[in-house]
């Protein structure tokens, strides 16, 4: 049952695949993919804790000690599992820094940043996160760096993660 349902993950995640198509949906899935680096968002929220309002900054460290908090979860969870990136060139800076696949990190750190938008704040933002998250996780399989089942269980895990640190706020 379960080598059935890899396969079909697998067929699934080669139809998405976008790595080796040039064109302008390659390189939006490639911008998307890389949208949810952690660098990027923690240096963004570093720029809104240092040049925002005390509730921006509140937000801004709730955002990052999750984003935290679910990378080490995210990261535990793929050393145990060890499942290998599917094949490609796209994305070697991934390969080289972390060859497991599952979950996907980005897009457990994109739904858990739109849960937590929804419960902080303000409105526009966590209706932005809400459209962003979904693409991140599609363009991570789209440029070959993970199977579909890998960004379905890490946004799995990110609104879990958001939920919990929302019920405990």
């Amino acid at each position: 049952m379960l080598q059935q349902v890899l396969q079909w993950d697998v067929r699934l995640t080669r139809r998405l695949r976008l790595a080796g198509q040039p064109g302008p949906l390659r390189r939006a899935a490639a911008f998307l993919a890389h949208s949810g680096d952690s660098w990027f968002w923690f240096a963004g929220l570093a720029v809104v804790a240092l040049l925002g309002n005390a509730a921006w900054r509140a937000r801004a460290l709730v955002m990052a000690v999750s984003v935290f908090g679910l990378a080490l979860l995210v990261l535990g969870i793929k050393f145990t599992v060890r499942r290998r990136r599917p094949a490609g060139e796209w994305g070697a800076i991934y390969r080289a820094t972390d060859p497991h696949s599952f979950p996907s990190g980005h897009a457990a750190r994109a739904a858990l940043l739109a849960v937590l938008a929804w419960g902080l704040g303000p409105w526009w933002l966590a209706v932005a996160l809400t459209v962003w998250a979904p693409l991140v996780a599609l363009a991570r399989v789209a440029m070959g760096v993970h199977y579909l089942s890998d960004v379905v269980a890490g946004g799995f895990l990110g609104v879990l993660g958001g939920l919990g640190v929302l019920l405990w706020l």
